[in-house]
């Protein structure tokens, strides 16, 4: 999904902001081929070549439909080794989503850990939220993504113990140390006042 916008200065010719979600790894590509100026990700790391800034963080929650087993577990909290070992709707490859999990996963569980298994890949995080609503298994997703069906009921959030799902948001760019004066400058410099 696309979303475009005008960024102008005083006394300049308007500056056209398209903004596209898709993935961390296309997002990276697209920055460093030159086909975007700016560009957002949520990966465990630092991607190398381009610069970065932080521009909040999130955590990623285990969500079910409210009435799975795992949203009456209190007492006893998922662990890491019943996430990785149930499958999961899921990001498709290549998402910081997935990839934030796999880390994850691999630091509480060791590093020979397999990949998630999966019940079902979806290209966007509102088709993986639809899934899990519709009761095709858990997810896990951003805390900022799911936090309105958290608070209508929709999902259920899971309890989970021995994992840090806590990851940071970035901006990146190719250059110099902030990105070039212009329309990807104005709004790098107007997430960050806004960022949580």
């Amino acid at each position: 999904m696309s979303q475009g916008g005008v960024a102008r200065r005083r006394g300049e010719e308007p500056a056209e902001v398209v903004l596209t979600a898709t993935n961390s790894v296309t997002v990276i590509d697209r920055v460093r081929s030159g086909d975007a100026d700016l560009g957002f990700t949520e990966g465990p790391t630092i991607p190398k070549g381009l610069r970065s800034k932080v521009i909040g963080h999130d955590e990623l929650v285990v969500v079910v439909r409210p009435d799975h087993p795992w949203a009456r577990r209190r007492r006893h909290p998922v662990t890491p080794t019943e996430l990785a070992g149930t499958p999961l709707v899921s990001r498709e490859e290549g998402s910081g989503t997935r990839h934030a999990l796999t880390v994850a996963l691999a630091n509480a569980l060791g590093a020979a850990t397999a990949g998630i298994p999966v019940a079902l890949v979806l290209s966007t995080t509102s088709a993986v939220r639809a899934a899990v609503v519709a009761g095709a298994g858990p997810a896990v997703l951003s805390e900022l993504a799911v936090s309105d069906d958290l608070a209508s009921g929709r999902l259920a959030r899971v309890s989970l113990v021995g994992i840090d799902l806590r990851r940071t948001l970035r901006a990146v760019w190719v250059g110099s140390r902030v990105p070039p004066a212009g329309a990807a400058r104005d709004l790098l410099g107007h997430v960050t006042s806004h960022a949580r």
